[in-house]
């Protein structure tokens, strides 16, 4: 039989709708914000980012659904062909959390193992998707954002960390 915990009465648990919020808000703007070309191929996968600390570090709040709609709100702001980021983050997201349903203390180091897995599935599923439609696509240029969205995890891990589960 497992004991409940209880909280005391004074602390009460972090509610992170509004954060969730403003943090989907955020990555949309650096998403689109205009940088110069030789910057521009270095910015990292913000949404994808924002979408798998949440499914992971807050797994009661964000599940699949948010997954795919954020997916499909990336496909909108990208002008990307509709559903494609929503089936990559939707897989992404269910693979990730079915290998990780047994082991819930998840460290800083396996979470960064992840999303490093995760970003390289992204850029390997839209590049198949791409090649299919016939869609020009250089693999070439797409290992920059996979280098750059490793590199940001831990910044957006700290700054999110506070209302992670």
């Amino acid at each position: 039989m497992q004991i409940a915990k209880r909280l005391p009465s004074n602390v009460q648990r972090k509610d992170p709708f509004l954060i969730i919020v403003l943090s989907v808000v955020i990555a949309s703007v650096l998403v689109v914000y205009p940088l110069n070309y030789s910057v521009a191929a270095w910015r990292p996968l913000f949404m994808l980012l924002v979408v798998l600390f949440w499914s992971l570090c807050q797994p009661i709040w964000c599940g699949i659904w948010f997954a795919f709609s954020v997916g499909l709100y990336t496909d909108l702001l990208l002008d990307a062909p509709l559903g494609l980021n929503a089936l990559s983050y939707v897989l992404i997201v269910f693979i990730a959390r079915y290998f990780i349903r047994e082991k819930r203390v998840l460290t800083f180091a396996n979470l960064w193992i992840i999303v490093a897995i995760a970003c390289f599935v992204h850029i390997a599923f839209i590049h198949i998707a791409q090649v299919m439609g016939g869609i020009p696509f250089s693999i070439t240029r797409h290992w920059m954002p996979l280098l750059s969205s490793v590199l940001f995890w831990p910044i957006l891990y700290y700054l999110l960390k506070r209302w992670r589960i």
